[in-house]
């Protein structure tokens, strides 16, 4: 009885996780930073963060029902419900970036990070290695974003559009969540 009561209470848990993973997702759409030289938005930041804090199963969750949301017609992606909501918006020119935060989580969470802060990783190689899991993870989101959009606008017209604007603010975010690595893998101990 003991062992039931525990696992429901696991499972609870892991359901307020994705819930409330879901809705991180949804606030990092909303929120337009400046940066040069389009705003930036932190959501491939939530991505990645997920898989790295959670692993890639509840990422995958996460990430789904943020997904779900969105098609079912809640305003939770960027521009919505300026630029459309439901399946009309998400078969627009993002559909790709936003399939892509799926692989993006499973590698991320897959991958798992080291905490290149202990005593026995301290040297740049885990760093670095950390560093490189999630320009693999990220890249995964831009390669499909950017096949989907040239799929409507050209190739030369994806890039100039879909990735020339924000790959300095993707390299800023990935560099800032590879230092906070080893502060977000102790969110693993909660779970």
């Amino acid at each position: 009885m003991e062992a039931v009561k525990s696992q429901n209470i696991k499972i609870l848990k892991y359901i307020l996780i994705i819930f409330l993973g879901s809705m991180l997702l949804t606030i990092s759409s909303k929120i337009k930073i400046p940066f040069y030289p389009v705003p930036m938005t932190m959501q491939t930041f939530v991505v990645l963060f997920l898989g790295i804090s959670f692993g890639y199963k509840i990422g995958l969750a996460t990430v789904s029902l943020y997904l779900i949301e969105g098609i079912v017609g809640l305003p939770v992606f960027s521009n919505s419900p300026e630029k459309g909501v439901g399946i009309i918006y998400f078969t627009g020119p993002t559909m790709g970036y936003l399939i892509g935060f799926l692989p993006a989580v499973f590698i991320t969470g897959y991958l798992k990070l080291d905490d290149w802060t202990k005593k026995e990783n301290r040297n740049l190689e885990f760093f670095f290695i950390n560093l490189l899991k999630l320009l693999i993870s990220v890249s995964v989101i831009y390669l499909l974003g950017l096949l989907w959009l040239s799929n409507l606008i050209g190739f030369e017209k994806a890039i100039l559009f879909g990735f020339k604007p924000f790959w300095i603010a993707e390299l800023f975010k990935i560099l800032l969540l590879t230092f906070l690595t080893p502060l977000v893998l102790k969110l693993r101990k909660f779970i």
